[in-house]
Protein backbone atom coordinates (compact mmCIF):
# COMPACT_ATOMS: atom_id res chain seq x y z
CA UNK A 1 0.00 0.00 0.00
CA UNK A 2 2.78 2.55 0.97
CA UNK A 3 4.41 1.55 -2.30
CA UNK A 4 1.55 2.29 -4.26
CA UNK A 5 0.65 5.35 -2.74
CA UNK A 6 3.93 6.74 -3.19
CA UNK A 7 3.95 6.07 -7.01
CA UNK A 8 0.52 7.36 -7.22
CA UNK A 9 1.86 11.28 -5.58
CA UNK A 10 5.18 10.67 -7.80
CA UNK A 11 2.69 10.89 -10.78
CA UNK A 12 0.48 13.49 -9.72
CA UNK A 13 3.63 15.77 -9.18
CA UNK A 14 5.12 14.94 -12.49
CA UNK A 15 1.39 16.34 -14.27
CA UNK A 16 1.73 19.44 -11.91
CA UNK A 17 5.47 20.01 -13.15
CA UNK A 18 4.55 19.10 -16.43
CA UNK A 19 1.15 21.81 -16.34
CA UNK A 20 3.55 24.67 -15.01
CA UNK A 21 5.92 24.31 -17.28
CA UNK A 22 3.42 25.03 -20.11
CA UNK A 23 1.58 27.37 -18.56
CA UNK A 24 5.34 29.28 -19.00
CA UNK A 25 5.75 28.27 -22.09
CA UNK A 26 2.52 29.23 -22.82
CA UNK A 27 3.02 32.39 -21.06
CA UNK A 28 6.61 33.08 -23.12
CA UNK A 29 4.37 32.42 -25.91
CA UNK A 30 1.69 34.76 -25.76
CA UNK A 31 4.50 37.47 -24.05
CA UNK A 32 6.64 36.92 -27.70
CA UNK A 33 3.63 37.48 -29.42
CA UNK A 34 2.67 40.61 -28.15
CA UNK A 35 5.86 42.21 -28.19
CA UNK A 36 6.33 40.96 -32.02
CA UNK A 37 2.84 42.23 -32.86
CA UNK A 38 2.75 45.75 -31.88
CA UNK A 39 0.22 48.02 -31.06
CA UNK A 40 -1.18 50.84 -33.12
CA UNK A 41 1.20 53.32 -31.21
CA UNK A 42 3.94 51.16 -30.49
CA UNK A 43 7.40 53.13 -31.93
CA UNK A 44 10.91 51.56 -31.70
CA UNK A 45 11.98 52.80 -28.35
CA UNK A 46 16.26 54.32 -28.27
CA UNK A 47 19.16 52.25 -27.05
CA UNK A 48 19.83 53.48 -23.61
CA UNK A 49 16.10 54.47 -22.23
CA UNK A 50 15.13 50.42 -20.90
CA UNK A 51 16.82 49.43 -18.35
CA UNK A 52 16.93 45.60 -18.24
CA UNK A 53 15.96 43.06 -15.83
CA UNK A 54 19.30 42.11 -14.73
CA UNK A 55 22.33 44.31 -14.14
CA UNK A 56 25.59 43.65 -12.85
CA UNK A 57 27.01 46.54 -10.82
CA UNK A 58 29.87 47.93 -8.35
CA UNK A 59 26.97 46.60 -5.34
CA UNK A 60 25.95 43.43 -7.30
CA UNK A 61 23.31 42.27 -9.31
CA UNK A 62 20.36 44.18 -9.23
CA UNK A 63 17.13 42.47 -10.72
CA UNK A 64 14.42 44.09 -12.07
CA UNK A 65 11.20 43.51 -13.52
CA UNK A 66 9.78 45.31 -16.77
CA UNK A 67 12.06 48.47 -15.10
CA UNK A 68 10.43 48.02 -11.00
CA UNK A 69 13.10 46.96 -9.13
CA UNK A 70 12.81 43.63 -7.23
CA UNK A 71 12.64 44.16 -3.42
CA UNK A 72 16.39 43.39 -2.37
CA UNK A 73 17.12 45.31 -4.90
CA UNK A 74 15.36 48.96 -3.77
CA UNK A 75 16.70 47.55 -0.34
CA UNK A 76 20.25 48.08 -1.50
CA UNK A 77 20.28 50.91 -3.71
CA UNK A 78 18.58 53.14 -0.59
CA UNK A 79 21.81 51.72 1.56
CA UNK A 80 24.00 52.56 -1.33
CA UNK A 81 22.24 55.70 -1.84
CA UNK A 82 22.30 56.61 1.77
CA UNK A 83 25.50 55.36 2.11
CA UNK A 84 27.14 58.02 -1.03
CA UNK A 85 24.75 60.92 0.36
CA UNK A 86 26.59 60.04 4.14
CA UNK A 87 29.69 60.22 2.65
CA UNK A 88 29.35 63.75 0.63
CA UNK A 89 27.56 65.09 3.51
CA UNK A 90 30.92 64.18 5.66
CA UNK A 91 33.47 65.98 2.90
CA UNK A 92 30.98 68.98 2.62
CA UNK A 93 30.64 69.63 6.47
CA UNK A 94 34.33 69.34 7.19
CA UNK A 95 34.97 72.92 7.29
CA UNK A 96 31.84 74.10 9.02
CA UNK A 97 32.49 71.22 11.68
CA UNK A 98 36.07 72.27 11.65
CA UNK A 99 34.53 75.89 13.06
CA UNK A 100 32.08 74.32 15.42
CA UNK A 101 34.72 72.21 16.99
CA UNK A 102 36.77 75.90 17.39
CA UNK A 103 33.86 78.01 19.27
CA UNK A 104 33.44 74.88 21.68
CA UNK A 105 36.65 74.98 22.49
CA UNK A 106 37.18 78.69 22.94
CA UNK A 107 33.78 78.66 25.51
CA UNK A 108 35.84 76.38 27.53
CA UNK A 109 38.14 79.41 28.11
CA UNK A 110 35.24 82.18 28.01
CA UNK A 111 32.42 83.52 26.74
CA UNK A 112 31.69 84.64 23.18
CA UNK A 113 32.23 88.07 22.78
CA UNK A 114 34.88 88.72 25.78
CA UNK A 115 37.70 86.34 25.46
CA UNK A 116 40.77 86.42 23.60
CA UNK A 117 42.61 83.42 23.70
CA UNK A 118 46.31 84.40 23.04
CA UNK A 119 49.62 82.33 23.00
CA UNK A 120 51.57 85.31 24.57
CA UNK A 121 54.63 83.25 24.15
CA UNK A 122 53.91 81.59 21.02
CA UNK A 123 52.31 78.50 19.75
CA UNK A 124 54.58 75.10 20.90
CA UNK A 125 53.12 71.63 20.35
CA UNK A 126 51.61 71.04 23.35
CA UNK A 127 48.57 73.01 21.60
CA UNK A 128 46.79 70.60 18.98
CA UNK A 129 45.82 73.51 16.36
CA UNK A 130 45.87 72.88 12.64
CA UNK A 131 48.78 73.69 10.79
CA UNK A 132 49.81 76.69 13.49
CA UNK A 133 53.00 78.24 13.28
CA UNK A 134 55.27 79.37 16.18
CA UNK A 135 56.53 83.03 14.69
CA UNK A 136 53.96 84.83 15.21
CA UNK A 137 51.46 85.69 18.63
CA UNK A 138 47.66 84.51 17.79
CA UNK A 139 44.58 85.34 18.90
CA UNK A 140 41.37 83.43 18.82
CA UNK A 141 37.86 85.10 19.23
CA UNK A 142 34.40 83.62 18.77
CA UNK A 143 32.25 86.44 17.69
CA UNK A 144 27.98 85.97 18.20
CA UNK A 145 25.72 88.59 17.01
CA UNK A 146 22.80 86.52 17.89
CA UNK A 147 21.96 89.51 19.96
CA UNK A 148 22.78 92.09 17.61
CA UNK A 149 25.19 94.05 16.38
CA UNK A 150 29.32 94.01 18.03
CA UNK A 151 31.80 96.57 17.84
CA UNK A 152 35.33 95.40 17.59
CA UNK A 153 38.16 97.55 17.70
CA UNK A 154 41.22 96.48 15.88
CA UNK A 155 45.01 96.67 17.82
CA UNK A 156 47.22 98.16 14.94
CA UNK A 157 50.29 95.85 13.67
CA UNK A 158 47.74 92.81 13.19
CA UNK A 159 47.33 90.40 10.57
CA UNK A 160 43.89 88.77 10.57
CA UNK A 161 40.34 87.53 9.35
CA UNK A 162 36.80 86.69 9.88
CA UNK A 163 35.39 83.53 8.99
CA UNK A 164 31.79 82.44 9.01
CA UNK A 165 30.70 79.13 10.54
CA UNK A 166 30.59 77.48 6.94
CA UNK A 167 34.28 78.67 6.93
CA UNK A 168 33.96 81.50 4.51
CA UNK A 169 35.81 84.68 4.31
CA UNK A 170 33.93 87.68 5.32
CA UNK A 171 36.37 89.68 5.79
CA UNK A 172 40.27 90.75 6.47
CA UNK A 173 41.23 93.03 9.17
CA UNK A 174 44.65 94.56 10.65
CA UNK A 175 47.30 94.76 7.83
CA UNK A 176 45.48 93.69 4.76
CA UNK A 177 41.97 94.74 5.73
CA UNK A 178 40.49 97.91 5.98
CA UNK A 179 42.12 99.45 8.11
CA UNK A 180 45.55 98.67 6.99
CA UNK A 181 47.73 98.16 9.92
CA UNK A 182 46.15 100.98 11.68
CA UNK A 183 44.08 99.60 13.67
CA UNK A 184 39.94 100.53 14.01
CA UNK A 185 36.71 100.08 14.10
CA UNK A 186 34.48 97.31 12.93
CA UNK A 187 31.25 96.81 13.09
CA UNK A 188 30.06 93.05 12.96
CA UNK A 189 26.19 92.72 11.62
CA UNK A 190 24.02 89.73 12.18
CA UNK A 191 22.45 88.02 9.24
CA UNK A 192 19.54 90.40 7.52
CA UNK A 193 20.20 93.65 9.33
CA UNK A 194 18.54 96.62 8.06
CA UNK A 195 18.15 99.00 10.66
CA UNK A 196 20.58 101.80 10.04
CA UNK A 197 24.24 101.94 10.13
CA UNK A 198 26.12 104.53 12.49
CA UNK A 199 29.14 106.27 10.19
CA UNK A 200 32.92 105.55 11.70
CA UNK A 201 32.85 101.93 10.97
CA UNK A 202 34.27 99.58 8.54
CA UNK A 203 31.09 97.39 8.01
CA UNK A 204 31.36 93.70 8.06
CA UNK A 205 28.09 91.13 6.92
CA UNK A 206 28.73 87.75 7.54
CA UNK A 207 25.90 85.37 6.49
CA UNK A 208 25.93 83.68 10.07
CA UNK A 209 25.80 85.05 13.34
CA UNK A 210 28.94 82.37 14.72
CA UNK A 211 32.34 84.13 13.10
CA UNK A 212 35.35 82.86 13.85
CA UNK A 213 37.80 86.22 14.23
CA UNK A 214 41.75 85.03 14.46
CA UNK A 215 45.07 87.34 14.52
CA UNK A 216 48.24 87.75 14.92
CA UNK A 217 51.10 89.94 16.07
CA UNK A 218 54.81 90.07 15.58
CA UNK A 219 57.52 89.82 17.22
CA UNK A 220 60.21 93.04 17.85
CA UNK A 221 63.57 91.98 18.10
CA UNK A 222 62.79 88.73 18.84
CA UNK A 223 60.07 89.52 21.60
CA UNK A 224 56.52 88.63 21.46
CA UNK A 225 55.80 90.92 24.41
CA UNK A 226 55.50 94.70 22.28
CA UNK A 227 52.83 92.87 19.91
CA UNK A 228 51.26 91.77 23.14
CA UNK A 229 51.21 94.78 24.81
CA UNK A 230 49.54 96.55 21.73
CA UNK A 231 46.44 93.97 21.84
CA UNK A 232 45.61 94.47 25.09
CA UNK A 233 45.87 98.11 24.98
CA UNK A 234 43.65 98.50 21.84
CA UNK A 235 41.18 95.36 21.07
CA UNK A 236 37.75 96.17 22.37
CA UNK A 237 34.68 94.00 21.57
CA UNK A 238 30.82 94.99 22.45
CA UNK A 239 27.61 95.32 21.18
CA UNK A 240 26.85 98.55 19.31
CA UNK A 241 24.22 99.35 21.65
CA UNK A 242 27.05 99.41 24.44
CA UNK A 243 29.34 101.45 22.97
CA UNK A 244 29.41 104.04 25.52
CA UNK A 245 30.48 101.29 28.46
CA UNK A 246 32.60 98.67 26.86
CA UNK A 247 33.20 95.81 28.89
CA UNK A 248 36.88 94.91 29.48
CA UNK A 249 38.05 91.67 27.31
CA UNK A 250 39.23 88.71 28.83
CA UNK A 251 43.03 87.26 28.10
CA UNK A 252 43.37 83.48 28.70
CA UNK A 253 47.22 82.79 28.16
CA UNK A 254 47.80 78.81 26.27
CA UNK A 255 50.95 79.49 25.78
CA UNK A 256 52.48 75.86 27.49
CA UNK A 257 49.11 75.08 27.83
CA UNK A 258 48.18 71.51 27.05
CA UNK A 259 44.75 71.89 24.90
CA UNK A 260 43.03 71.00 21.48
CA UNK A 261 41.68 72.36 18.97
CA UNK A 262 41.05 69.76 16.15
CA UNK A 263 37.53 68.64 15.21
CA UNK A 264 36.97 64.99 16.37
CA UNK A 265 37.01 62.81 12.93
CA UNK A 266 34.67 59.77 14.15
CA UNK A 267 30.68 59.48 14.64
CA UNK A 268 30.59 62.58 16.72
CA UNK A 269 31.04 64.84 13.63
CA UNK A 270 27.57 64.77 13.05
CA UNK A 271 26.74 65.80 16.31
CA UNK A 272 28.71 69.07 15.78
CA UNK A 273 27.70 69.53 11.82
CA UNK A 274 23.46 69.25 13.55
CA UNK A 275 24.70 71.99 15.91
CA UNK A 276 25.88 74.31 13.35
CA UNK A 277 22.61 74.02 10.99
CA UNK A 278 20.02 74.16 13.99
CA UNK A 279 21.75 77.55 14.99
CA UNK A 280 22.49 79.35 11.79
CA UNK A 281 20.07 80.71 9.35
CA UNK A 282 20.10 78.71 5.85
CA UNK A 283 20.72 81.71 4.12
CA UNK A 284 24.13 81.28 4.55
CA UNK A 285 24.60 78.05 2.75
CA UNK A 286 22.95 76.61 -0.33
CA UNK A 287 20.06 74.66 -1.07
CA UNK A 288 22.14 71.72 -2.23
CA UNK A 289 24.43 71.19 0.73
CA UNK A 290 21.39 71.79 2.92
CA UNK A 291 19.56 69.15 1.16
CA UNK A 292 22.19 66.64 1.14
CA UNK A 293 22.31 67.21 5.28
CA UNK A 294 18.67 66.89 5.53
CA UNK A 295 18.97 63.55 3.49
CA UNK A 296 20.85 61.77 6.28
CA UNK A 297 18.53 63.08 9.13
CA UNK A 298 20.20 66.56 9.75
CA UNK A 299 17.68 69.50 9.09
CA UNK A 300 17.27 72.43 10.38
CA UNK A 301 14.39 72.80 13.11
CA UNK A 302 14.10 68.77 13.61
CA UNK A 303 15.67 66.39 15.77
CA UNK A 304 18.86 64.68 14.71
CA UNK A 305 17.70 60.64 15.16
CA UNK A 306 19.02 58.12 13.23
CA UNK A 307 17.90 54.90 13.35
CA UNK A 308 20.35 51.74 13.95
CA UNK A 309 20.54 51.10 9.86
CA UNK A 310 21.50 55.16 9.71
CA UNK A 311 23.67 55.24 12.42
CA UNK A 312 25.73 52.41 10.65
CA UNK A 313 25.64 54.44 7.42
CA UNK A 314 27.01 57.42 9.16
CA UNK A 315 30.01 55.63 11.33
CA UNK A 316 30.67 54.05 7.98
CA UNK A 317 30.84 57.29 6.45
CA UNK A 318 32.88 58.99 8.70
CA UNK A 319 35.76 56.39 8.78
CA UNK A 320 35.59 56.74 5.16
CA UNK A 321 35.47 60.58 4.89
CA UNK A 322 38.45 60.84 7.16
CA UNK A 323 40.22 58.48 5.26
CA UNK A 324 39.58 60.14 2.10
CA UNK A 325 40.10 63.83 3.31
CA UNK A 326 43.68 62.09 4.26
CA UNK A 327 44.19 60.19 1.13
CA UNK A 328 43.21 63.92 -1.06
CA UNK A 329 45.61 65.76 1.03
CA UNK A 330 48.43 63.68 1.11
CA UNK A 331 48.21 61.42 -1.98
CA UNK A 332 46.74 64.54 -4.48
CA UNK A 333 46.05 63.59 -7.68
CA UNK A 334 45.21 67.07 -9.29
CA UNK A 335 48.38 68.25 -11.10
CA UNK A 336 46.91 71.64 -10.35
CA UNK A 337 47.56 71.47 -6.92
CA UNK A 338 51.53 71.35 -7.19
CA UNK A 339 53.74 74.23 -7.81
CA UNK A 340 55.79 73.44 -9.91
CA UNK A 341 55.56 71.00 -13.00
CA UNK A 342 58.30 68.59 -11.78
CA UNK A 343 57.98 68.85 -8.01
CA UNK A 344 56.50 67.60 -4.93
CA UNK A 345 56.09 70.89 -3.44
CA UNK A 346 52.27 72.21 -3.12
CA UNK A 347 50.16 74.99 -3.04
CA UNK A 348 48.37 76.08 0.15
CA UNK A 349 44.87 76.60 -1.76
CA UNK A 350 43.72 75.57 -5.13
CA UNK A 351 40.97 77.36 -6.62
CA UNK A 352 41.12 80.62 -4.77
CA UNK A 353 40.20 81.32 -1.94
CA UNK A 354 36.65 80.33 -2.78
CA UNK A 355 37.80 76.86 -4.02
CA UNK A 356 36.42 77.18 -7.37
CA UNK A 357 37.76 75.83 -10.80
CA UNK A 358 35.92 78.83 -12.36
CA UNK A 359 33.74 81.06 -10.99
CA UNK A 360 30.64 79.93 -9.74
CA UNK A 361 32.22 75.77 -9.99
CA UNK A 362 33.27 74.40 -6.72
CA UNK A 363 36.80 72.61 -6.90
CA UNK A 364 35.96 69.89 -4.43
CA UNK A 365 39.14 68.66 -3.45
CA UNK A 366 40.46 71.75 -3.19
CA UNK A 367 38.43 72.46 -0.26
CA UNK A 368 38.48 68.45 1.30
CA UNK A 369 42.05 68.97 1.37
CA UNK A 370 42.39 72.74 2.81
CA UNK A 371 39.47 72.35 5.36
CA UNK A 372 41.23 68.58 6.59
CA UNK A 373 44.51 70.03 6.97
CA UNK A 374 44.64 74.07 7.54
CA UNK A 375 42.98 77.08 9.07
CA UNK A 376 42.21 80.80 8.13
CA UNK A 377 40.06 81.19 4.73
CA UNK A 378 41.01 84.92 3.55
CA UNK A 379 42.29 86.41 0.06
CA UNK A 380 45.41 87.24 1.55
CA UNK A 381 46.68 83.49 1.58
CA UNK A 382 46.32 83.24 -2.29
CA UNK A 383 46.45 86.35 -3.92
CA UNK A 384 49.71 87.86 -4.93
CA UNK A 385 50.61 90.42 -2.75
CA UNK A 386 54.25 91.64 -3.38
CA UNK A 387 55.60 92.24 0.45
CA UNK A 388 52.22 92.25 2.16
CA UNK A 389 50.67 88.77 3.46
CA UNK A 390 52.20 85.14 3.56
CA UNK A 391 53.00 82.67 1.35
CA UNK A 392 52.38 79.09 2.13
CA UNK A 393 54.34 76.13 0.27
CA UNK A 394 54.35 73.05 1.52
CA UNK A 395 55.02 69.30 1.39
CA UNK A 396 54.26 65.80 2.82
CA UNK A 397 56.57 64.04 0.18
CA UNK A 398 60.56 63.90 -0.09
CA UNK A 399 62.40 64.47 -3.62
CA UNK A 400 61.58 60.79 -4.52
CA UNK A 401 57.82 60.87 -3.86
CA UNK A 402 57.77 59.06 -0.85
CA UNK A 403 56.62 60.36 2.56
CA UNK A 404 58.74 61.69 5.34
CA UNK A 405 60.14 58.70 7.50
CA UNK A 406 60.60 60.31 11.20
CA UNK A 407 63.79 57.40 11.12
CA UNK A 408 65.45 58.99 8.29
CA UNK A 409 67.80 62.53 8.09
CA UNK A 410 66.61 64.44 4.86
CA UNK A 411 68.31 67.91 4.12
CA UNK A 412 65.95 71.32 2.08
CA UNK A 413 68.12 73.53 0.47
CA UNK A 414 67.20 77.09 0.42
CA UNK A 415 68.78 78.80 -2.25
CA UNK A 416 70.39 82.48 -1.83
CA UNK A 417 68.00 85.80 -1.43
CA UNK A 418 65.11 83.80 0.05
CA UNK A 419 62.01 86.10 -0.99
CA UNK A 420 60.47 87.44 2.29
CA UNK A 421 60.41 90.78 3.37
CA UNK A 422 59.90 90.55 6.76
CA UNK A 423 60.96 86.86 7.72
CA UNK A 424 60.75 82.79 6.90
CA UNK A 425 60.31 79.95 8.55
CA UNK A 426 60.15 75.92 8.12
CA UNK A 427 57.73 74.11 10.83
CA UNK A 428 57.26 70.30 11.12
CA UNK A 429 53.54 68.43 11.83
CA UNK A 430 52.26 65.48 12.82
CA UNK A 431 50.53 63.69 9.93
CA UNK A 432 47.90 62.41 12.06
CA UNK A 433 46.86 65.49 14.36
CA UNK A 434 48.32 68.15 11.53
CA UNK A 435 49.34 70.21 14.42
CA UNK A 436 53.25 70.79 15.55
CA UNK A 437 54.94 67.67 15.56
CA UNK A 438 55.51 66.42 20.16
CA UNK A 439 59.47 66.11 20.40
CA UNK A 440 62.01 67.12 22.68
CA UNK A 441 61.99 70.31 21.10
CA UNK A 442 59.91 73.62 22.24
CA UNK A 443 59.46 74.67 18.72
CA UNK A 444 59.88 72.34 16.21
CA UNK A 445 61.01 75.22 13.59
CA UNK A 446 63.49 77.02 11.82
CA UNK A 447 63.91 80.16 11.25
CA UNK A 448 65.68 83.38 10.06
CA UNK A 449 64.18 85.02 13.35
CA UNK A 450 66.40 82.71 14.91
CA UNK A 451 70.01 84.20 14.95
CA UNK A 452 71.96 81.47 15.66
CA UNK A 453 70.83 79.68 12.54
CA UNK A 454 73.89 79.25 10.14
CA UNK A 455 73.67 80.41 6.91
CA UNK A 456 76.00 79.50 4.53
CA UNK A 457 78.72 81.40 2.64
CA UNK A 458 76.42 82.16 -0.51
CA UNK A 459 74.08 83.12 1.36
CA UNK A 460 71.76 79.67 1.35
CA UNK A 461 70.44 78.01 3.93
CA UNK A 462 70.21 74.09 4.71
CA UNK A 463 67.36 73.15 6.62
CA UNK A 464 67.69 69.27 8.18
CA UNK A 465 65.03 66.77 9.48
CA UNK A 466 65.81 63.51 11.15
CA UNK A 467 66.15 62.16 14.77
CA UNK A 468 69.59 63.90 15.36
CA UNK A 469 70.60 67.18 14.36
CA UNK A 470 73.76 66.71 11.90
CA UNK A 471 77.44 68.09 13.82
CA UNK A 472 77.64 71.68 14.26
CA UNK A 473 73.33 71.79 12.60
CA UNK A 474 71.28 72.20 15.87
CA UNK A 475 69.71 75.07 15.49
CA UNK A 476 69.05 74.43 11.58
CA UNK A 477 67.40 71.31 12.40
CA UNK A 478 63.97 70.24 13.31
CA UNK A 479 63.37 66.91 15.39
CA UNK A 480 61.25 63.91 13.83
CA UNK A 481 60.50 60.34 15.65
CA UNK A 482 61.23 56.96 14.07
CA UNK A 483 57.76 55.33 13.29
CA UNK A 484 55.92 58.37 12.84
CA UNK A 485 55.22 60.62 9.71
CA UNK A 486 55.23 64.06 9.06
CA UNK A 487 54.87 66.60 6.29
CA UNK A 488 56.23 70.87 6.64
CA UNK A 489 55.07 74.20 5.37
CA UNK A 490 57.95 77.08 4.41
CA UNK A 491 56.24 80.25 5.35
CA UNK A 492 57.10 83.16 3.61
CA UNK A 493 55.82 86.95 5.06
CA UNK A 494 55.99 89.77 2.93
CA UNK A 495 56.86 87.38 0.03
CA UNK A 496 58.87 89.20 -2.61
CA UNK A 497 58.02 89.09 -6.45
CA UNK A 498 61.18 86.17 -7.05
CA UNK A 499 58.81 83.62 -4.87
CA UNK A 500 55.75 84.80 -7.54
CA UNK A 501 57.80 85.00 -10.53
CA UNK A 502 59.26 81.33 -9.59
CA UNK A 503 63.29 82.87 -10.40
CA UNK A 504 63.45 81.93 -6.96
CA UNK A 505 62.42 78.35 -5.93
CA UNK A 506 63.16 75.94 -2.52
CA UNK A 507 65.07 72.70 -3.44
CA UNK A 508 63.48 69.40 -3.39
CA UNK A 509 63.77 67.68 0.39
CA UNK A 510 66.44 64.75 -0.30
CA UNK A 511 66.77 61.51 2.07
CA UNK A 512 70.42 61.67 2.76
CA UNK A 513 70.25 58.43 4.73
CA UNK A 514 68.44 55.14 5.27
Amino acid sequence: MMTQDSGERAEVMRRIVTLMALTLIASAAISARTAAEPYKMTTPIAPGIATPDEVETSIGTLRLRDGVPSAETTEAIYDNLDRSRALQAYLLGIPIVNQIAMRNALREYGPDNTTDVIWENLVDPRTVELTANDNTVYSFIWLDTSKGPLVVEIPPKVLGLIDDTWYRWVADIGITGADRGNGGKYLVLPPGYKDEIPDGYFVVRPSTYGNWMPFRSFLVDGSPKPGVDLVKKHLKIYPLADAAHPQPVKYVDLSGVPSNFVAPADYSFWGLLNQAIQEEPPEGSDPTTLGLFASIGIEKGKPFAPDERMKKILDDAAKTGAITARTVAYRMRDKDGFIYPDSYWRKPFFGGYKFEISPGVSNLDGAIFFYFLATGVTPAMAEQMVGKGSQYPWTPLDAKGNPFDGARTYRLHLPPNIPAKDFWSVIVYDNQTRSMLQTDQEYPSVSNQNKDMKVNADGSVDVWFGPKAPEGMAHNWVQTIPGKGWFMILRLYGPLEPWFNQTWRPGEIEPVSN
